[in-house]
C-alpha cells in the first residue's frame, strides 16, 4: 500500500508562492529602498494604505517587527498596554514588547472567545502612584490565539470609544485582518477605522512568501520609519518581497471565502471524532479540544496519516485551511484527522 500523500494543515503561513507570482516577483522594477525608494515596494504602501483608508504605509520584513515598531511609537517605558489575555503581541513575540518597548502587558480575560468593551473598561486601572500608566489598547482581529475569531465591526467601535474615553491610541494587530473583512463582508478600510495604527500580513492567507505592513497617520508612519530602521528592517530592492505582496493582494484576496468554507467542512467532518470537540471556526483556523491530553499523539498520528496540523498545547490542536489546500484537498485530509483522533482516543 502506497504512503499517502503528504498535506500541510500547520498554518496558513506554509503557502508557496505560484508560478505567476515568481514571475512577478522576478519581473519586479526595484531601487534602494533605504537610499531613495523602490517603485514596487511605493507602490504596495500606496495600495495598502488606501485600502486600510490611512495616510501613509510601511512596508516591514515581518508582522511582529510591525507590531513593535507601532508600541515603540505609541507608548514610553514603564506604561503598560492593554491587550486580549490570549493576544499574539502578549504570547507569540518573544516577550519584545517588554524587551524593546520598556513596556508591560495588562492581559484582559474577555468573558467570550475575544474581549469586549465592558472587559476593556474593567481592566483600566484606577490611576495610582503605586500602578503603570495605560498607554495603549492593542485589538487582534481576527485572533489567532481564540481560532480565528472575527471581532464585529459595532465591538471595535465599541472598544475604540473606550479607548477615547481614557485617551489611549488603538493597534490593531490585523496579520489575518483580510480574513476578518472577508468574514464580515467589510471593507478593510472600515475595520481599520476603528484603530489609529494597523498591521497586516501578507504572507498568512494571501500566500505572499514574505513581509507585512503598518498603516497610520502621515506623522506616526514617519516615526514609525526610524523605529524600522533601528530594528534593522531596512531593505534595499525590497520590490522582489513587494511585488509578490502586490500579486496576493490583487489576485489572492478574493478567494479567501474558499478557506473559510473548507475551515467549516473540516470542523464538521473532525467534531465529536473520540470524544474531540470542535470550536466552531469563524474563517479559516479550526481549534480542535480533546477530551484528554493526547494532543502530542493526535498530532503524530495525524502526521502519519500524511496530514500535518498543529499541538496548540496538551489539549487543543489547530488546523488551518489555506491556498495550498483547495476543497478537495481539504476533505481529505479532514477524514484523516478524524480518523487519527479516533485511533488515538477511542484505543
Amino acid at each position: 500500500m502506497s504512503a499517502p500523500s503528504f498535506i500541510d494543515l500547520r498554518s496558513d503561513t506554509v503557502t508557496r508562492p505560484t508560478a505567476a507570482m515568481r514571475r512577478a516577483m522576478a519581473e519586479a522594477e526595484v531601487g534602494d529602498d533605504v537610499l531613495d525608494g523602490d517603485p514596487t515596494t511605493r507602490a504596495l504602501e500606496a495600495t495598502v494604505a488606501e485600502r486600510l483608508g490611512k495616510e501613509r504605509a510601511l512596508f516591514f520584513p515581518s508582522g511582529s517587527m510591525a507590531n513593535q515598531a507601532a508600541i515603540w511609537v505609541h507608548t514610553t517605558p514603564g506604561t503598560e498596554l492593554l491587550c486580549d489575555a490570549e493576544a499574539h503581541i502578549y504570547h507569540w513575540e518573544i516577550a519584545a514588547v517588554a524587551a524593546l518597548c520598556g513596556v508591560q502587558c495588562r492581559p484582559v480575560r474577555g468573558q467570550g472567545r475575544v474581549f469586549r468593551a465592558e472587559d476593556l473598561r474593567a481592566h483600566i486601572r484606577t490611576p495610582s502612584i503605586h500602578a503603570p500608566e495605560p498607554s495603549l489598547v492593542c485589538l487582534e482581529n481576527t485572533h489567532n490565539g481564540a481560532g480565528g475569531a472575527v471581532t464585529s465591526l459595532a465591538d471595535m467601535q465599541a472598544l475604540q470609544a473606550v479607548a477615547r474615553e481614557h485617551h489611549l491610541p488603538v493597534h490593531l494587530d490585523g496579520a489575518r485582518l483580510w480574513n476578518a473583512a472577508t468574514a464580515l463582508q467589510l471593507p478593510l478600510s472600515a475595520l481599520a477605522s476603528c484603530a489609529d495604527s494597523v498591521m497586516v500580513s501578507f504572507s498568512k492567507g494571501l500566500g505572499a512568501p514574505v513581509g507585512a505592513c503598518l498603516a497610520g497617520s502621515e506623522a506616526f508612519i514617519t516615526k514609525a520609519h526610524r523605529v524600522r530602521k533601528r530594528f534593522g528592517g531596512g531593505m534595499r530592492q525590497s520590490g522582489i518581497l513587494t511585488a509578490g505582496a502586490m500579486y496576493a493582494l490583487q489576485h489572492q484576496y478574493d478567494r479567501l471565502a474558499e478557506d473559510h468554507a473548507s475551515a467549516t467542512y473540516l470542523a464538521h467532518v473532525v467534531d465529536g471524532a473520540g470524544g474531540a470537540t470542535v470550536v466552531a471556526p469563524d474563517t479559516n483556523i479550526v481549534m480542535i479540544d480533546l477530551p484528554s491530553p493526547k494532543a502530542a499523539q493526535v498530532v503524530a498520528r495525524a502526521a502519519a496519516l500524511g496530514v500535518r496540523i498543529t499541538e496548540w498545547h496538551s489539549s487543543r490542536v489547530r488546523a488551518v485551511t489555506h491556498l495550498d489546500a483547495p476543497a478537495g484537498v481539504v476533505a481529505d485530509a479532514a477524514a484523516r484527522i478524524r480518523q487519527a483522533f479516533e485511533d488515538v482516543l477511542v484505543a
